[in-house]
């Protein structure tokens, strides 16, 4: 499963956005800055189309596409040194597919902020320096361990030539994306991970003052920054997140129309993740189950029937499908799709759209 790593300072709201994600309670007391632990959960990715699916065929059962969202510790300035709770706890997003930076915008007197004022762009510069450092203490750490070999073979040679470069590089304050390799070098260095690498996107935290007024970023730097790093950026009240979270449905459409949203902030930074990531969900249907099925965006029939189960990859034969805009149109039903020519029979090579409706016909 792939994983989203929050990142941010500390009382940002990192971990209420992490309950909001994974439906969990984790402690996100006001009071509470030392947290010793690194929170694991998995998301739901809303989607209308399942919803409906559902609604059509009454299954058994019902399965959402999910990611894997890690809540790592609040960063300070110096955490890569070993300031506040030091960056061990960095290491548990290194292999996070996608990095999710909670920044505080909203006022509040009673949380106080980590550098005492509310300054998102300096927030959002704190955290990236730290963790290009951790990236930096990651290559000397490495390149130590070379130098301090009895035997030194070639490939060492090369890879600490290449570790010697990123090193002054990263010295210079340069994130890992923005340096330059040839593809010899990056293939040498193309199993280790580095945080700076790792697609980012921005939610910026603000209070029902700034949700109300409806221009906060446009009144922001960081619209500016976003767009300059091609960076996912979303503002979201968190704690008026929490208070639609605790009402029913009928109530919340009530509370959300009076707001002058269509859909809860933490759909949108569910989808935003799996968007970023470069996800694409098939669906399998039927009164046994509907279900949503992840795949990387590019994978043939063949591949998504093996999202599935290998047999159905091994011996895969062809893939009866229809998108779900076509089934849509056919009202849901799948004669009347295949009356109309929407239902078709794709072969191995055939590209899985999302959205796409599988069955998948095989023989083992």
């Amino acid at each position: 499963m792939l994983s989203c790593g929050i990142v941010g300072l500390p009382m940002t709201g990192k971990t209420t956005l992490f309950n909001l994600l994974t439906e969990r309670k984790e402690d996100t007391s006001k009071f509470f800055s030392g947290k010793t632990k690194t929170n694991k959960g998995v998301a739901k990715i809303p989607d209308k189309r399942v919803d409906v699916l559902i609604d059509q065929y009454k299954p058994k059962k019902e399965t959402y596409a999910t990611l894997e969202v890690v809540d790592i510790a609040g960063l300070v300035k110096g955490s890569s040194s070993g300031a506040g709770v030091g960056n061990s706890f960095i290491e548990d997003i290194r292999f996070s597919d996608a990095l999710i930076h909670v920044v505080r915008a909203f006022n509040n007197e009673d949380i106080p902020h980590a550098d005492d004022t509310i300054n998102p762009m300096r927030d959002i510069e704190t955290v990236n320096l730290e963790l290009l450092f951790a990236d930096l203490e990651f290559v000397e750490k490495r390149i130590s361990r070379i130098e301090s070999s009895k035997k030194v073979t070639p490939e060492q040679k090369d890879e600490l030539e290449v570790l010697k470069y990123l090193a002054q590089e990263l010295e210079d304050e340069k994130p890992f994306y923005q340096i330059s390799l040839s593809d010899e070098q990056f293939e040498i260095i193309k199993p280790y991970r580095f945080l700076t690498n790792i697609p980012m996107i921005i939610v910026v935290n603000i209070d029902d003052e700034q949700l109300e007024s409806n221009d906060y970023l446009q009144k922001s730097e960081i619209s500016e920054y976003a767009k300059d790093k091609d960076i996912a950026l979303i503002e979201i009240s968190l704690q008026t997140e929490i208070e639609i979270s605790e009402l029913d449905d009928d109530t919340q459409k009530e509370f959300l129309l009076e707001l002058g949203i269509d859909e809860p902030g933490v759909n949108i930074v569910a989808r935003t993740m799996y968007n970023v990531l470069d996800q694409i969900s098939f669906f399998t249907v039927g009164e046994d189950e509907v279900r949503a099925w992840t795949i990387q965006n590019g994978l043939n029939a063949q591949q998504a029937a093996g999202k599935i189960h290998s047999d159905l990859e091994r011996g895969f034969i062809r893939a009866e499908t229809v998108s779900y805009d076509d089934f849509a149109t056919a009202n849901y039903s799948m004669n009347k799709s295949k009356d109309l020519g929407l239902w078709r029979l794709e072969g191995k090579t055939y590209i899985v759209k999302d959205g796409d409706i599988l069955n998948i016909r095989f023989n083992v």
